[in-house]
């Protein structure tokens, strides 16, 4: 299913702790959407949220919380790490004040995406990312073939420091053009849409980490 972009409009959202997702925000995010298929915004989170984000995502990986990352869905699904090789941990809320804080921020993010394109959203489900040195995702759509629930998919990068040489960048394949790297910065944001936009993450010399969403449609069984 193609997604049609509608024009921008200009939308007050709601605020996050005395941030706004203001007009120039979504007008931008819907426009890139519709013109590119993707959308970046380099300090999306603050540096102590990050830091929070990050040091919780880092003890997750030291106590073995986080569990190596599948393919597929369901019954499908298993493990190759030919694929991909980092490793996730599923998020819930009441997990952390800053997980909390997190996710409040993508509700907020959802009734923007909502108010601006129109795309009935009903939810977001989240990971934490861990990307030991030399892991690598290769390249993918997020969308499953046989369930079209994610739609746009959300990527939050929680590295600080993070130098150009250090590799691990997120390389998006639009249709047609060449291909992107963004290289995954603390504080980060990158939007996409789920089934149309090729991807892949590239090996790192350091750790690195990450929170990766999806907001879903609701489909009927």
């Amino acid at each position: 299913m193609k997604i049609q972009i509608p024009e921008p409009m200009n939308v007050t959202n709601a605020t996050f702790n005395g941030d706004s997702f203001n007009e120039v925000f979504n007008a931008k995010l819907c426009a890139d959407l519709r013109d590119h298929g993707w959308f970046q915004h380099n300090l999306f989170l603050s540096s102590e949220l990050n830091h929070s984000l990050a040091e919780e995502c880092l003890q997750l990986h030291l106590s073995d919380q986080l569990k190596p990352a599948t393919i597929g869905q369901g019954q499908q699904r298993s493990l190759h790490t030919n694929i991909r090789s980092d490793q996730i941990g599923w998020l819930h809320s009441g997990q952390s004040r800053a997980c909390d804080a997190y996710l409040l921020m993508m509700e907020q993010l959802r009734l923007t995406l909502n108010q601006t394109l129109y795309l009935g959203l009903e939810d977001y489900e989240s990971h934490f990312s861990f990307y030991e040195t030399g892991a690598f995702y290769s390249k993918h759509l997020d969308r499953f073939h046989h369930h079209d629930a994610r739609t746009v998919s959300v990527v939050i990068y929680l590295n600080d420091d993070w130098l150009a040489g250090q590799g691990g960048a997120l390389r998006l394949h639009p249709h047609n053009l060449a291909t992107h790297d963004i290289a995954p910065l603390a504080c980060r944001l990158v939007v996409f849409l789920s089934a149309e936009m090729l991807h892949e993450v590239l090996p790192a010399t350091r750790n690195r980490m990450s929170l990766t969403g999806w907001f879903r449609l609701r489909i009927s069984t």
